[in-house]
């Protein structure tokens, strides 16, 4: 049986609505996921499934990522935080986006499983965002956000919450700004409308490998 293609998963992301604005289309098609996958995984990069990958996590389901991503609206120019990184999929296509035409945004990527931040570094430096500055790529504890950097115009999130968002994620966050996380089997999206005070929206039936943190291996 041959291997889908990239167009063909582009087209059921189209033909089932969910991916919708041109910058995150684009991105779908300049960023193939194939570039992501373990070796013995290729065949199934263009599936639109969640696959399998180091440390016992995965890389998301595209149609999931999508959602993400329409839900987060990630502008040319914006400076974002991806927090659970893991592949380096997802963050390669903010990369794309923010950096796109003349723009010079920058996405902070988290990941806290040893092995796995070495398996998206090197993902990741197959389209030189690293070597350009579009893209840190930071291998440690995101429970605490990274403040280093703050304010950001936007945070995601790839794995879920148990239960709130973490309040640093949420100081670190511009008035306007929007975070985008997996609590339990929801994805919610919280739009900061000032300091104290957030929009929150619930989006239900999705699942998620649990958030991470102090992982043994980096005690």
């Amino acid at each position: 049986m041959p291997c889908a293609d990239l167009n063909s998963l582009i087209s059921h992301l189209l033909e089932i609505g969910v991916l919708k604005t041109p910058a995150i289309i684009d991105a779908f098609k300049n960023i193939d996921r194939e570039h992501f996958t373990p070796e013995d995984m290729k065949c199934f990069a263009h599936v639109d499934e969640a696959l399998s990958i180091q440390g016992g996590q995965t890389i998301s389901q595209p149609y999931t990522v999508a959602f993400m991503l329409e839900l987060l609206e990630p502008k040319p120019g914006e400076k974002i935080l991806d927090i659970g990184a893991g592949s380096g999929w997802q963050t390669a296509l903010l990369a794309h986006i923010v950096s796109s035409g003349s723009a010079y945004g920058k996405v902070f990527a988290m990941e806290i499983v040893p092995e796995l931040c070495k398996f998206g570094k090197k993902n990741l430096e197959k389209f030189s965002f690293i070597e350009k500055e579009i893209v840190e790529w930071i291998c440690g504890d995101a429970s605490g956000g990274f403040p280093q950097e703050a304010p950001f115009d936007k945070i995601i999130a790839a794995a879920a919450l148990n239960e709130k968002v973490p309040q640093a994620w949420k100081d670190q966050l511009k008035i306007g700004g929007k975070i985008v996380v997996p609590i339990g089997g929801s994805i919610w999206l919280f739009i900061k409308k000032d300091n104290d005070n957030f929009e929150e929206k619930e989006y239900p039936g999705f699942a998620f490998v649990p958030f991470v943190e102090n992982h043994p291996q980096l005690q």
